[in-house]
C-alpha cells in the first residue's frame, strides 16, 4: 500500500481573524445577541419603506393622540404624525452617528496614541499633554457649549463635537498598549531588518492592537449614541431632522407624558438605549478575542 501525504495549506490571516470573531461571536451569548440587535438596526436603516408604509412620517396627516392600534402600532403624536413611522425613519441618523463618529474618533485615538508611544521624546510629550488636557475636561458641558455656539442645527457640527470630545481615553489607553509593545522582539527584529516606522506602526504593532482598536470603536460608538440623543433633546441639533433624539425633543416640548401619549418619548427613548447595549454586548466577543482568559470553559464529553 501507498502511503498518501496530505499537505495542509494554511489559511490566509484574513480568513483565520474573520474565522476567530465569528467563532467568538457565535458562541458568546451576548455577542450574538448584540450583533443580532446591530444588523436588525442597520437593515431597518438601511430599507425603512419595508416596515412602513408612510413615506413622510413629519406630515401632520393623522389625528393627534391616537391610540395603539392596527394603523398606528404606537399612536400618533400630539402634532398627527405616526409614532411608528417616525422611529423607523429616525434610525438612519442616529445609526450613522454612532457609526461615522466613534469610526473618526477611533482614527484620530489610533493616530495620537500609537504615534506619541513609538516616537517617544518630544513628541510623546507633547501628544500626552494635549491627549490629558482633553481628557481632563468635562466633556458633555464641553459638547453643549460647541454644538450652541459652532453651528446649531448642523449633523456635520454634531459630529465634529462628538470626534472632539470622543478621542482622548481611547488615545490615552492605545499609548499605554503600544508602549508595552514598543520594546518587543519582533520590533526590534524589524527595525533591525531596516523596516521604515511606518512599515511597523502599519504592519507589526497594529495587527497586534485589533480587539484593542474595536474595542474603543464600540466605546466611542456608544459615546456617541448617547451624546447625540441628548444635545439633540436639548434642543441643540436640527429640529426638522428624522432622528431619535429629535423625536425625545418634540416629545418633551409638547408634553407627552403628560398628553396621554406617552409611547411619543418611550420609544425612542428604548430604541436608544437598545442601540447603546447592542454596542455594548458586541464588545465582549472582541474581549475575548484580544484575552484568552475571558474565554469561556467548554467541557468535553468523555469517549466512553
Amino acid at each position: 500500500m501507498t502511503a498518501t501525504t496530505v499537505v495542509h495549506t494554511p489559511e490566509p490571516a484574513a480568513r483565520q481573524a474573520s474565522g476567530g470573531l465569528w467563532r467568538a461571536v457565535r458562541h458568546n451569548r451576548k455577542a450574538m445577541a448584540g450583533a443580532v440587535i446591530l444588523f436588525v438596526f442597520t437593515v431597518i436603516a438601511t430599507f425603512p419603506g419595508v416596515f412602513t408604509t408612510v413615506d413622510h412620517p413629519d406630515e401632520l396627516a393623522f389625528p393627534p393622540g391616537l391610540s395603539p392600534s392596527t394603523g398606528h402600532l404606537l399612536g400618533t403624536t400630539g402634532l398627527g404624525q405616526d409614532v411608528y413611522s417616525q422611529l423607523i425613519y429616525g434610525t438612519r441618523e442616529s445609526l450613522v452617528i454612532a457609526v461615522v463618529a466613534g469610526a473618526l474618533a477611533t482614527v484620530l485615538a489610533v493616530l495620537v496614541g500609537v504615534t506619541a508611544a513609538y516616537l517617544g521624546g518630544i513628541a510623546d510629550d507633547v501628544l500626552s499633554m494635549l491627549t490629558n488636557v482633553v481628557l481632563v475636561i468635562p466633556a458633555f458641558p464641553l459638547v453643549i457649549i460647541l454644538a450652541k455656539y459652532a453651528g446649531k442645527g448642523s449633523l456635520g457640527v454634531i459630529l465634529v463635537v462628538l470626534v472632539f470630545t470622543g478621542w482622548s481615553y481611547g488615545a490615552n489607553q492605545l499609548r499605554a498598549q503600544a508602549l508595552a509593545l514598543r520594546n518587543r522582539d519582533f520590533l526590534q527584529s524589524a527595525r533591525v531588518r531596516g523596516e521604515r516606522r511606518s512599515y511597523i506602526v502599519v504592519f507589526e504593532v497594529l495587527p497586534n492592537m485589533t480587539s484593542l482598536i474595536v474595542a474603543n470603536f464600540l466605546g466611542a460608538a456608544l459615546y456617541s449614541v448617547l451624546t447625540a440623543a441628548g444635545l439633540q433633546f436639548l434642543g441643540l441639533g436640527d429640529p426638522a431632522s428624522a432622528s431619535w433624539g429629535t423625536m425625545l425633543y418634540w416629545a418633551k416640548n409638547q408634553e407627552a407624558l403628560q398628553s396621554g401619549t406617552p409611547l411619543w418619548a418611550i420609544a425612542p427613548g428604548l430604541c436608544v438605549a437598545l442601540l447603546g447595549v447592542a454596542f455594548a454586548l458586541v464588545n465582549y466577543a472582541f474581549d475575548e478575542i484580544g484575552n484568552p482568559a475571558l474565554r469561556p470553559v467548554r467541557r468535553r464529553r468523555r469517549e466512553r
